[in-house]
């Protein structure tokens, strides 16, 4: 199973070379039967004007590991994925260090997917909750 999970993590994270996820450093970290977990830092680049972390930096991360996980746990040589909506409850701003987006499976249907990604800090305190809804369409 690690050299599996090495291999979609090293897959995950060279599809984000020239994309908005290398903008945003975000790096994914952990893959299971269900889940897909990404890491990204908190800095300047991605504040506030008051310093926090912006939210919708936070939205980019959860959209980025939902979709993302929509592609390893569906059939991405026969499907594309696209977020249609995302939601985002922040509840803790945090001002440095990382924060982790963690997607969770909650419905895997024939075209539409659901996930729940908790955003967590370096101390595992909770940042935001995200919902967010992808579809998978067939490649034409």
């Amino acid at each position: 199973m690690n050299d599996y999970k090495e291999k979609i993590l090293t897959i995950c994270n060279e599809s984000s070379k020239n994309t908005l996820m290398e903008t945003l450093e975000i790096e994914y970290t952990d893959v299971g039967e269900d889940f897909l977990i990404a890491k990204m830092p908190v800095n300047t680049r991605v504040h506030q004007p008051d310093g926090v972390l912006h939210g919708g930096a936070t939205a980019a991360l959860a959209e980025s590991v939902g979709s993302t996980a929509s592609y390893i746990f569906l059939d991405g040589q026969n499907f594309f994925v696209r977020g249609i909506e995302i939601s985002a409850n922040h509840v803790k701003s945090v001002k440095e260090g990382f924060v982790y987006a963690k997607a969770l499976l909650v419905h895997k249907g024939r075209t539409t997917q659901l996930w729940e990604i908790k955003v967590t800090d370096d101390a595992n305190n909770l940042i935001s909750v995200c919902k967010l809804s992808t579809i998978a369409l067939p490649r034409k």
